[in-house]
């Protein structure tokens, strides 16, 4: 039965009757899409080992921490980046069953924006390392889940650092001169074939791309070798990674990488006669021409001569001249070059991951005052973001669902309204019989119901 209600809009694009919008406030929900993810998290266990990284002096105000982070975590994958929707959705139906206490039917609202902001801003130092070793190891998690419950023999580590805009008077907020405006700087380190995103660091704003980036590889580093110890790593990052620090920290710890590297005169030098050559061979084939080069070069403040390798390319819109650093053995021939360049530019497939991570999901949304409540709020929108990667990352489910970006996840699975009925037996979700993503929601749902979490955690 409808609820009457004063709110309501009324159009007359039909010629005999008035169509009348009104708000129900019955058991529906607009976000039935949420209990597949639910119920992967619930065998996988996420967010309730997430929850007790936290101390239990938080304040609830009768909501469990579980419930808090919960209610946050599903928020971003549903799209509310923010606290203040919860003061809507702390009564909707499906956020109660995937993030209340109680059974179904005897649970009080869940927390509202006061009580959340309380419990983000409570956080302590030690409850972010925490967090931050569980992101880690719950990657090492992913990579057994991945490769059918042993870790590869070797893997990739991409390191990235992404400008996060800020708006009002948050801690550390600084004003940074190459992005002309007031932000974070967070530091970012995922692997490829999982696309989880291993750390994520949140630094003041005018720090250097490589500040504190040695210690947060290694922090990855040493979890792998403590589940594989013989595991191959291989480091890229670009030129903000490219400094001497970056290079003996890899050497020292038997860490294979190629970092970008900028331009200066005497590699301009160096390398006349190979973009010279470019220029000639796109003007006689008029084809877009890349040479490489490989060469060893020992700068002033390095300690060792290291391998250098150069990229000169012609095309229509002009030249481009880019260097890259390795220790990568049996590089000396241009065509050792061009693989290690190749297989290097494809860290660019991580902006993608960085892009769902600070658009898709919002982790920009660092809007608190005290730096540590918005460093716990990157870690809780990356921890979205590692949940959602890992429902799809499943070749069984259709492709649009793999390859899905969380829009696209909204759209088609999350973004469904649904009637809840609860009984003393059961809980009834309904949904629309014309809905056309049914299958891709079935799908979604089979992926989770059929998802073994041992695979995760074999030795």
């Amino acid at each position: 039965m409808v609820a009457q209600s004063a709110e309501q809009m009324s159009f007359g694009f039909l010629p005999q009757l008035p169509v009348v919008v009104q708000r129900h406030t019955g058991q529906i929900s607009s976000d039935a899409g949420l209990l597949p993810i639910r119920e992967f998290d619930q065998k996988w266990k996420l967010t309730a080992r997430m929850a007790a990284c936290l101390d239990d002096c938080l304040p609830g105000r009768g909501q469990s921490l579980l419930s808090m982070l919960r209610q946050r975590i599903f928020g971003i994958i549903a799209g509310y980046e923010d606290c203040n929707d919860h003061d809507t959705l702390r009564d909707d139906p499906v956020f109660k069953l995937v993030a209340g206490d109680d059974a179904p039917g005897e649970q009080q609202a869940l927390a509202s924006q006061p009580t959340l902001s309380r419990f983000e801003n409570q956080v302590t130092p030690g409850m972010l390392l925490k967090l931050v070793d569980f992101t880690i190891n719950t990657g090492v998690e992913r990579l057994r889940q991945h490769h059918g419950g042993q870790l590869p023999e070797s893997l990739i580590l991409d390191l990235d650092s992404t400008d996060d805009p800020t708006h009002g008077h948050q801690q550390l907020s600084l004003y940074h001169g190459y992005y002309e405006q007031h932000q974070y700087y967070p530091l970012i380190i995922s692997e490829p074939t999982t696309r989880h995103v291993f750390a994520a660091w949140l630094r003041f704003g005018t720090a250097h791309a490589s500040l504190g980036a040695d210690d947060d590889l290694m922090r990855v580093v040493n979890a792998l070798r403590a589940a594989r110890p013989d595991i191959k790593i291989h480091v890229r990052g670009d030129a903000g990674y490219g400094l001497p620090l970056m290079y003996e920290i890899c050497e020292n710890n038997n860490l294979s990488y190629t970092f970008g590297f900028s331009s200066n005169a005497r590699l301009k030098r160096m390398t006349e006669a190979l973009m010279q050559r470019a220029v000639e061979q796109f003007k006689a084939t008029g084809q877009k021409a890349r040479l490489f080069e490989c060469f060893s070069y020992k700068c002033d403040s390095w300690i060792i001569a290291r391998t250098v390798i150069a990229k000169a390319e012609c095309h229509e819109g002009g030249t481009n001249l880019r260097f890259v650093v390795t220790n990568l053995p049996d590089c000396a021939m241009p065509d050792d070059g061009q693989r290690v360049y190749d297989d290097y530019i494809q860290r660019g497939e991580s902006e993608h991951r960085m892009d769902e991570l600070k658009n898709g999901l919002c982790a920009g949304r660092l809007s608190c005052h005290r730096f540590m409540a918005n460093f716990f709020r990157l870690l809780m929108h990356t921890a979205a973001f590692n949940l959602l990667n890992a429902v799809r990352d499943d070749p069984e489910l259709p492709e649009v669902l793999r390859a899905g970006q969380p829009c696209t996840w909204r759209m088609m699975v999350i973004k469904v309204a649904a009637e809840i009925t609860i009984t003393t037996r059961r809980v009834i979700v309904r949904l629309a019989a014309q809905w056309p993503w049914w299958r891709l929601y079935h799908a979604a749902a089979n992926r989770s119901i059929e998802f073994n979490p041992q695979v995760c955690f074999s030795p």
